[in-house]
């Protein structure tokens, strides 16, 4: 069974409590274990994830946040450069799930978190899994 790092960019609490609770159910569900870190912000889990990757104590990764439309630019760039940071790590190999939501409204972040809806955060978990065994099978890690 899998160790999986969760990293949270706690900026929505009750968004992220949601999230939280899909990646745990989905991973407890298949047995595996987890621990879970929390950054300031959908830009820091990136960096969290690398460092979570240099202890070697860590399978997989699942990164978690909330990213709501504002009125200025920098939607766009908290959600681009979270999500190219992430895209960064995958290349080199590490297998994250990327559960970090990038929505126009709160509504749709809500629809997206529950895990009776959307689930997300249980589909980043399957996804960081899901790439965990593609290593396997390719005899990497």
């Amino acid at each position: 069974m899998a160790h999986v790092l969760i990293v949270e960019a706690r900026f929505y609490s009750h968004l992220n409590d949601m999230l939280l609770d899909g990646v745990r159910s989905a991973l407890e569900a298949e047995g595996h274990s987890h621990e879970t870190v929390t950054v300031p912000g959908a830009l820091e889990v990136p960096a969290a994830i690398s460092l979570g990757a240099e202890t070697g104590r860590f399978d997989a990764y699942v990164g978690l946040g909330v990213v709501i439309r504002g009125e200025t630019y920098h939607f766009e760039v908290v959600s681009n450069e979270s999500a190219r940071g992430i895209m960064a790590l995958t290349l080199d190999g590490l297998a994250i799930g990327n559960g970090i939501l990038t929505v126009e409204d709160e509504e749709q972040a809500l629809a997206r978190a529950d895990k009776t809806r959307k689930d997300k955060g249980g589909e980043a978990a399957k996804a960081a899994i899901a790439m965990l065994a593609l290593k396997e099978q390719f005899g990497i890690g």
